[in-house]
This record gives structure tokens, sequence and C-alpha cells, in this order.
């Protein structure tokens, strides 16, 4: 049996998969620990944490690996990670993915960016950045991104066998959809192979900080006058971007008839209108644009799109708010 490369002080190596619902941070995180405990005789532990468990809102995964005479008696939330792999990139802007990492921890990204415009938006003085294009190969194999990650994850942690996993992949796909297996271990494959790392270096006589548990920003000493929330229960101020999974609809205005099919399936209601005239003088809306502000990516509107005016393409930094119509309340 392989040996864990680091340990804390209850004798756990820790891992923890920030993401959100819908790219199967859950499922990774369950196969990660079975291949842990039933191919490669670790004990192991694994939980998810999330809130209304739908597609789109934030989901952390935990899981720990240990000796197999170590007993696995914590069940607690992973504060200290050796590994967090970041499923998506747009978590940055609403959660500090990189809380209480290991100063000689790995942080995995899905991305197709650099190593410096990736640690900048971490805000990571040191250690070791991996960045995977998971989303990439997900949507040339056909797949998701937890398998590519899953690959990323045991190239990162040496001490795993990326054939147990494959094992595990055939395990959990073979019965309900077998056609599902052989896409999945090139996915798989191909996150262990393309994965790239840089690291930065602890800058001499740097004492790493002390790990401190974030704290609400609304208690008792801090609460606003009256208990008055300034932003009330609506989506008027809510940036969704951090939902989308990767796409997002394009709108060609050439090819559009305003006839509100995608308005009509909208859940969040993105696209922006214009009142106006038709050539006979009668009131009528024209469809301006998308606001991507709102938009969760969900894709609905393309489905029932019936000129082909919306398309989907995979989402790059700063598209949308390059091509954003904002909506006027």
């Amino acid at each position: 049996m392989s040996t864990l490369p680091q340990k804390n002080a209850l004798g756990f190596y820790e891992i923890r998969l920030e993401s959100i619902g819908g790219l199967g941070a859950n499922l990774a995180g369950k196969m990660l620990a079975e291949t842990g405990a039933l191919e490669l005789g670790f004990n192991a532990a694994n939980f998810s944490s999330y809130g209304s468990e739908k597609k789109g809102t934030p989901v952390k995964t935990f899981v720990r690996f240990c000796d197999p005479e170590v007993e696995i008696r914590d069940h607690s939330p992973i504060e200290e990670p050796h590994l967090v792999a970041v499923f998506h990139e747009a978590l940055y802007k609403t959660v500090n993915v990189v809380s209480g990492l290991h100063p000689d921890g790995v942080v995995l990204v899905n991305t197709s960016r650099d190593f410096d415009e990736v640690r900048a938006d971490l805000g990571l003085e040191y250690g070791t950045i991996a960045v995977v294009d998971a989303m990439g190969i997900a949507v040339e194999e056909q797949t998701k991104v937890n398998t590519s990650m899953l690959g990323a994850m045991f190239r990162i942690c040496g001490f795993l066998d990326p054939e147990a996993m494959r094992k595990v992949i055939r395990r959990t796909f073979e019965k309900k959809y077998p056609h599902l297996v052989e896409p999945n271990i090139r996915t798989f494959d191909r996150g262990y192979n393309e994965v790239k790392f840089k690291a930065y270096e602890v800058p001499a006589g740097t004492v790493a900080s002390p790990f401190k548990r974030a704290q609400s920003l609304l208690g008792y000493e801090t609460q606003l006058p009256g208990g008055i929330i300034l932003a009330q229960g609506n989506s008027i101020l809510k940036d969704l971007s951090g939902s989308r999974s990767g796409m997002l609809p394009v709108l060609d205005l050439d090819s559009c008839i305003s006839c509100a099919a995608c308005d009509n399936v909208c859940p969040d209601n993105c696209f922006v209108w214009e009142e106006g005239e038709d050539k006979r003088g009668r009131p009528q809306q024209t469809l301006l644009g998308i606001d991507y502000h709102y938009c969760k990516g969900c894709l609905k509107c393309i489905d029932v799109c019936p000129t082909e005016a919306l398309t989907s393409i995979r989402e790059e930094v700063g598209f949308a708010e390059a091509h954003r119509v904002p909506q006027v309340f």
C-alpha cells in the first residue's frame, strides 16, 4: 500500500472540492473515497455540504484519507486542506476557495488561463497551483467536468493509483450507463496527463499566518440598525455568473424575430426588450440582447428558439461583461 505524503495532527490527508451544483463534485468525492477505501487499503471518509441542493448553488465536498490503523472520528468540514480542487472559476467572486490551504498545499483549478492570472484571482501568496482545462476536455469527450478533475487530482496525489480509479469508473457507470464508461475513462486519462503545475516559493523569512475561521459578517454587534435588510428577497441585485457551468447563450440579432419564446422559458428574466412600433404603428417589443449578469447558463432559451438565433459557446473570461446588455429598472 502507498503511504500518505502529508498528514495533519490527527493523521489525515484532507481534500476539499469547491464547486457548484451540477458539475458532479459530490459524485467525484464519493468515487475518490471509494477508490482509496475499497481499492487501495486506506481508511477514507467523504461527505458534502450544500444549501438548496440545486444546479448552480455552491457545493463543498470533503474527502479524508488515513492509514488503515487510524480511525476516522472527525466528520467536521475540512478547514485546512492539503489539496483544494476548484471546479468553477467564478467561485472566486463569492467564496474564499483557498481558505486554510497549507503553505505546501496544492490548489487545482479548472481553467484555460495561465498561472499568474489564476494566482491573482485566488489571492495566493505561495504554494503550488495546478491548472487543467477540465471543461474543454469534458466538452470534447461529451462527459462532465468531474471526471477530468479526478484525473488531475490523481496526478497530484501520487499515493493514489489511477488504475484503481478506472475500476471505480467502470463500476459506477457500467450498469446504468454502459455507453459512458469509455468516454469517462478517456476523460480521466486526459485530466491526468494534461494537468500542469507551477510552484510559488515562500519568500525568505515569511511565517505562515495561523488559520482563522471565517466569522459571520452580521452578528449581535455588527447587525444593521433596526435589522434592516437592504437587499430584500429578490434577484434585482444578484449576480448569477457564479452559477454558470461554463456555457453561455449568444444572440444573433440578424436572425432574431423577437418572438419571445426565449423569454417565456428564461427563469431569471435575462432578456432585454425595447418598446417600439411595427410598420403599421402598432406597439411592438423588440429584443435587444441578454443581460448576462442574471444568466446562469441553463440554455433553455436555445432549445426553444425557432430561428436558431440563439446558440451556445463556452464562456471565456470577460465575454459576458463585454457583451452584456444591462436591464433598465
